[in-house]
């Protein structure tokens, strides 16, 4: 029998108060205490993953080394703890359901009318619980999407309420993420939101163990004492969680205030260890006192909601922290980027990002952003679809290809350098039928990705349907466009290169996906370093 403990974040009050990174932070508490933690997400949405949303709907869509299309927040827990999640750590109402149907179909519950209680809310509980059976795991801490009293939230409560009856006190408790907002006109902060959504809770059959308080003045005790009182919790199990300058500020901030000890002291475990996060806060110290500045134009179609681009930025961070160097994004709508203007908008920069994306919106802007960085020796790096971009102004405007481009926005184009790959040609279904997950590559040991990785064998993440046109290899080659990185399997090309250049690396995958606060992702580092080099020029 497992002796995994689980513990359950649920939001109130407001959405986008920050359960996910208290999650992570208490995770990476309690990992550093020596305990083994994961985190998993349930989302409420219908939608089976948010492979098909729009970024504008749902930030970006990030992707596991298993192949699963996930959450953000799932980016978080693997850059606070640098270990992999897994198809198991993301579950949507849309995958229940199918589950609890296929098996009405295939006659599982013959005789039986197919209930929300038992039936949906017993295999979210398999959902919950995979993680902890698998044995790998001392703590299992599950983020609940959405606010308290959403409808679509209801089973994801009402199944806690059964597995905190069915675990017991020592082995299931809740934590109740809030908001006490502060009223200007009146100089106080308000404790009767939290108390409404705590009571609106306690109605689902649910009672917290512990309030985490989201902030922007400090809690005083009577506060405390308050909530304490009135949300029938512990006053020393109220916790303030006060805005922070950075989200790799939260862990520092829960530490003082105890939540991992608290939530110790629930499960009867020592809490002897204490957590050493020496090399977290050498990551902080260098991110918040950087020797120099470089700016970085991220060139993409999606930039009004920037979490559509969270592990890019998170990536930069990174590789910023590493570098001890303040990385300044200059955001740039691909759209808006014209023959007339480009000299205006990328003026200054240090380094250019072509972002990934889908469809032909915006794409001329990216293709001339490809062409300003490597006409101006300004270091470039492409990530999926900005690698195409590379591959395909490389084509036009060197190879004297005018009509080269891509069969995913000219499906009758002349030059088809970048195609549509062999295995997609016949997949009709939209959803989680991509390339996707991680897949290795072979790196020419006389390129800058060799330098960078210091390897020649790498595996990366991936979530792409179209691919470089091996037809046209030979040609780009001579012309001074290497392929740098290939799938030994299937010959894909990974990763191109222009050597002649200070520093233009396009690649098929995804490495933001991969950067955490412990390991910086090294063409992150790389491109951050050369964009340094050049700032310097």
């Amino acid at each position: 029998m497992s002796n995994t403990k689980y513990v359950f974040v649920t939001g109130g009050v407001t959405s986008s108060l920050g359960k996910g990174i208290i999650a992570a932070s208490l995770a990476k508490l309690l990992q550093q205490r020596g305990f083994s933690v994961t985190i998993q997400k349930l989302d409420p949405y219908i939608n089976i993953d948010p492979g098909t949303l729009n970024p504008y709907e749902h930030g970006e869509c990030y992707v596991t080394d298993d192949g699963a299309e996930t959450d953000l927040d799932l980016g978080h827990y693997e850059r606070f703890l640098n270990i992999p999640t897994s198809q198991a750590n993301n579950v949507t109402t849309g995958k229940i359901y199918q589950a609890v149907i296929n098996k009405e179909r295939k006659g599982e519950f013959l005789g039986k009318t197919v209930q929300v209680i038992p039936h949906i809310t017993d295999e979210i509980k398999r959902r919950i619980q995979i993680l902890g059976t698998s044995g790998d795991y001392d703590i299992v801490i599950t983020e609940i999407g959405g606010t308290v009293g959403d409808i679509e939230s209801l089973p994801y409560v009402e199944s806690v309420r059964q597995l905190l009856w069915e675990k017991g006190e020592e082995n299931a408790i809740v934590i109740h993420l809030t908001l006490i907002p502060y009223l200007a006109a009146a100089g106080e902060l308000k404790t009767k939101p939290t108390q409404h959504s705590v009571k609106m809770l306690m109605q689902s059959g649910v009672s917290p163990n512990v309030l985490v308080c989201r902030t922007e003045h400090e809690i005083s005790e009577d506060i405390k004492r308050k909530l304490a009182l009135f949300c029938n919790v512990k006053k020393e199990d109220v916790i303030q969680s006060i805005d922070a300058e950075t989200i790799y500020d939260v862990p520092n901030l829960m530490l003082e205030e105890g939540l991992d000890e608290v939530v110790l002291k629930k499960f009867k475990l020592s809490t002897e260890k204490q957590p050493e996060l020496k090399v977290w806060n050498e990551f902080l110290k260098k991110h918040k006192n950087p020797t120099s500045e470089v700016e970085i134009a991220l060139i993409g179609k999606y930039i009004e909601l920037q979490d559509s681009y969270k592990s890019i930025t998170e990536a930069f961070i990174h590789a910023g922290s590493s570098n001890e160097t303040k990385v300044k994004v200059r955001w740039v709508h691909s759209e808006s980027l014209t023959p007339n203007n480009i000299e205006t908008k990328l003026k200054g920069v240090n380094g250019i990002l072509v972002a990934p994306g889908f469809g032909d919106r915006g794409i001329d802007g990216k293709i001339k952003a490809v062409q300003y960085s490597r006409e101006n020796n300004i270091p470039f790096f492409g990530i999926c679809l900005g690698m195409q971009m590379a591959v395909i102004e490389f084509s036009k405007n060197v190879l004297g290809l005018v009509d080269a481009f891509s069969t995913e926005m000219k499906q009758e184009c002349k030059n088809p350098v970048i195609n549509l790959m062999e295995s997609q040609k016949e997949v009709t279904n939209k959803g989680g039928t991509m390339r996707l997950g991680a897949w290795d590559c072979k790196v020419a040991k006389d390129s800058k990705t060799y330098k960078a990785y210091q390897s020649e064998n790498i595996s990366e993440r991936h979530r792409h349907r179209y691919e470089f046109n091996n037809e046209y290899l030979e040609q780009i080659e001579l012309k001074g466009m290497k392929a740098t990185g290939i799938n030994s399997k299937t010959g894909l090309v990974e990763i191109i290169e222009i050597p002649s250049h200070p520093w233009f690396v396009g690649v098929q995958y995804h490495p933001e996906y991969k950067s955490t606060v412990l390991k910086p992702h090294p063409l992150f580092v790389d491109f951050i370093k050369a964009s340094l080099k050049q700032s310097k020029n």
